[in-house]
């Protein structure tokens, strides 16, 4: 497929080079010129100094044969002319914009209104605000992905010193007596990732994953020595824009007590005016006699969700030896992920990797319903939909030969019933399957299990 990314920052870098190893023609207009030379030294795609809303520059990036525009620059109104342009020039399928607007549902339907078709407007903040309640419960808990409608969860955390799992092989949990329907998909170990067989151990330090079903999760936090909070009361957030406040009135709405704190004065009135229950501070909420005079200890999460990742990760690491029992940062530079979790912060979030998440999962076949990637892009949970033909289709899970380093986590069938399968299963047609995979063999998993599909020829 060939497709033009308009932009050339993280997010276009992470989409073009993903795309790029699944056999996509890539071309990136950008007007930097630094970042142009950059992209041209890292990436084996074509690149176009230009603006994305200059219609030359547009042109000579080939906007005419481009059977997909994904415009990812900085800048809401850029983003949205350039998909207007690509309207008007183009015999693109598929267009894709992302903004940051507060107003993105607004933007929605005035694209929709004017004509202007947009395929997939993501709002990478909604995203997040749509992902942080379900760990602000569980302080030992990084993350909790769902797939298949919620039914199947998958939760991420950190082996702490003392935990009972350390140095026992996924055969000893096996014979241990998890949960039912219960396994460990993924191991992050310093910057290995293993996706585990059975004589592979848990380490202190390690990061694992779990996939569960949503009627076993608290059963399997109980399992593998996690344990959740009754109840959130008291948060903190750090940090007065846009997702900082979405979140606020999220938190007001199920009556919990919120301070948020924001440096800038004028901010902080405008925010009072906005918000009805949440007590604004006008503060530095990394400065250690700050948090201590508004009451941090004992807070059950400290959520540190500032544009500046230094002063997020600051401030979690304080509020982490202050007493906070949960601290959450955003994180916006990739490879600053895994040094966070490192220092302790084991929970993240990142509006570049959820805005890749989403072009992914639109930009791949049509069965693909779900992708979410971990950490700098190393592996990936891909949910797809068992098409007839597949040579998957019909086969128990120990005859499949699934490439090296993927495994089946978890089955959901179209009645309803949820497997986390052992070898003795086997996938039927309709089938939800969510698979664990380094990054590097998802395109040939992809493409074994979707190979000989009616529809994808059709």
């Amino acid at each position: 497929m060939r497709i033009l990314i308009a932009g050339g920052g993280e997010v276009a870098s992470l989409l073009a080079r993903r795309l790029i190893r699944e056999g996509n023609e890539i071309t990136i207009l950008e007007e930097d010129p630094a970042r142009c030379a950059h992209l041209n030294e890292y990436l084996d795609a074509r690149i176009v100094r230009g603006s994305a809303i200059g219609v030359r520059s547009l042109r000579e990036a080939g906007l005419a044969d481009a059977e997909m525009v994904i415009a990812v620059t900085s800048f809401d109104s850029v983003n949205l002319l350039c998909c207007m342009v690509a309207e008007a020039e183009s015999k693109a399928k598929i267009k894709v914009a992302r903004i940051r607007t507060h107003e993105v549902e607004h933007w929605r339907h005035i694209a929709a209104q004017s004509g202007l078709r947009i395929d997939l407007i993501i709002h990478p903040e909604s995203e997040i605000a749509t992902r942080l309640p379900r760990v602000l419960r569980v302080p030992g808990v990084s993350d909790i992905y769902e797939f298949a409608g919620g039914e199947v969860k998958l939760f991420g955390m950190h082996v702490e010193p003392g935990n009972w799992v350390i140095g026992k092989t996924m055969e000893e949990l096996d014979r241990a007596g998890p949960p039912k329907n219960s396994l460990i998909a993924m191991i992050f170990r310093g910057s290995q990732v293993i996706i585990p067989r059975g004589p592979d151990r848990i380490e202190e330090g390690d990061h694992v994953y779990i996939v569960t079903t949503a009627t076993d999760l608290d059963a399997d936090f109980a399992f593998m020595g996690v344990h959740a909070q009754r109840e959130v009361r008291r948060v903190f957030i750090l940090g007065g824009k846009q997702l900082g406040i979405r979140i606020a009135e999220d938190l007001e709405k199920q009556g919990k007590q919120v301070k948020l704190f924001e440096r800038d004065a004028a901010r902080c009135e405008k925010i009072a005016g906005i918000l009805r229950d949440t007590v604004v501070v006008h503060g530095d909420g990394t400065d250690e006699a700050t948090l201590v005079e508004e009451n941090i200890d004992g807070i059950d999460a400290f959520l540190a969700l500032t544009n500046d990742d230094e002063d997020n990760i600051i401030a979690s690491l304080l509020a982490r030896r202050l007493g906070a029992k949960k601290v959450v940062a955003l994180i916006n530079r990739l490879n600053y992920i895994a040094m966070a979790q490192r220092l302790g912060i084991h929970t993240t979030v990142s509006p570049r990797l959820a805005a890749v998440d989403r072009i992914l999962q639109f930009v791949r076949k049509g069965r693909v319903m779900s992708v979410t990637t971990f950490r700098q892009e190393e592996a990936e949970a891909i949910e797809l939909i068992a098409p007839r033909g597949s040579k998957y289709v019909g086969k128990k899970l120990r005859d499949l030969h699934l490439p090296h380093g993927a495994i089946v986590g978890a089955i959901a069938r179209a009645d309803g019933e949820v497997l986390i399968p052992r070898g003795d299963a086997s996938i039927e047609v309709g089938d939800r399957v969510i698979f664990f995979a380094l990054e590097s063999v998802v395109p040939k998993l992809e493409s074994a299990f979707l190979r000989d599909d009616p529809e994808r020829r059709g």
